[in-house]
């Protein structure tokens, strides 16, 4: 188990209409997860205007998700997520079976096997099976597999900013060969599941300070997205493996979980719907993940 890291997480989105919006919906994905390898320590959302209405709930994946309403007229609408977290990864897990029997069936993974179905409109084209392929032949174990197939789309596609939009299909992204984090984990998971095995989107963030000797990593003061493999342990459930293409490396204690589920559209950061005869609107997003003494 590695060293516990503590954190506090400021993610404000602001967004900005050219005319009065008169009544707002909005769910947010902003509160971290619990789970064995990361502690929520406190945790608060905050609406501007104040809701006239908000609630907090779970969704079918486990993760919270809070509901708002703002009826008050207005042009801008400011969300902010600030939360105290405390991360301790284990080691990455052995996964020294061959991944053939990492598949999950309703017997070994009745939990993980949903994760190994394509989304509609399909992801998993013929060009991405036969590049997941490479990186899985027979027998091979799991971590190995998975190890080279971070490591190639690592090298094989190129981070450019602004060059997607959370729309665009991952037949786009591999024809392009180029894309950001949320490309390349998507990639990663339709590789997987071209291969009968489970795939998870993950969202969250990348703390600011690099350990010492490391260089800064991209991603960093924004939302940042990675892939997990389910691992089979004897459990009803399983274990899962998290893996990060855009840096190449597996999840550490630098990585701070938001929520997961089966794609990008499952766990935005925030969205919504507005009644407006507004003909424009703007959005910016900031986030600090700040080091503290634990």
């Amino acid at each position: 188990m590695s060293a516990a890291r503590r954190y506090r997480v400021l993610h404000r989105t602001v967004y900005v209409y050219s005319d009065a919006v008169t009544s707002s919906y909005g769910r947010a994905y902003l509160t971290p997860r619990e789970f064995a390898g990361q502690q929520l320590l406190s945790h608060d959302i905050r609406v501007d205007p104040v809701p006239s209405d908000r609630s907090v709930g779970t969704d079918v994946y486990d993760n919270t998700t809070l509901y708002f309403h703002v009826t008050a007229d207005h042009r801008r609408l400011e969300v902010t997520g600030e939360s105290v977290v405390e991360v301790r990864r284990a080691p990455v897990a052995a996964a020294g079976q061959p991944w053939e029997q990492a598949r999950p069936t309703h017997e070994n993974g009745p939990l993980a096997v949903e994760f190994t179905l394509d989304l509609v409109p399909p992801e998993i084209i013929d060009e991405v099976a036969a590049y997941a392929a490479e990186s899985f032949p027979p027998g091979r174990s799991l971590l190995a597999a998975v190890t080279e197939l971070n490591t190639r789309i690592f090298t094989d596609f190129t981070y450019e900013s602004g060059s997607t939009t959370v729309s665009t299909r991952v037949a786009d992204v591999f024809a392009a060969r180029a894309g950001v984090c949320q490309d390349f984990a998507r990639l990663g998971i339709a590789c997987l599941r071209s291969l009968g095995l489970a795939g998870r989107y993950v969202s969250g963030y990348l703390a600011t300070d690099p350990p010492p000797g490391k260089e800064r990593m991209v991603g960093v003061d924004a939302t940042h997205a990675w892939a997990a493999v389910w691992l089979p342990d004897g459990s009803a459930e399983g274990g899962w493996l998290d893996f990060d293409p855009t840096n190449n490396q597996f999840a550490d204690e630098r990585y701070v979980t938001l929520a997961w589920g089966r794609d990008y559209a499952d766990v935005p950061p925030v969205r919504g719907i507005i009644y407006t005869d507004a003909k424009e609107s703007t959005i910016s997003v900031s986030v600090d993940v700040a080091p503290l003494s634990a």
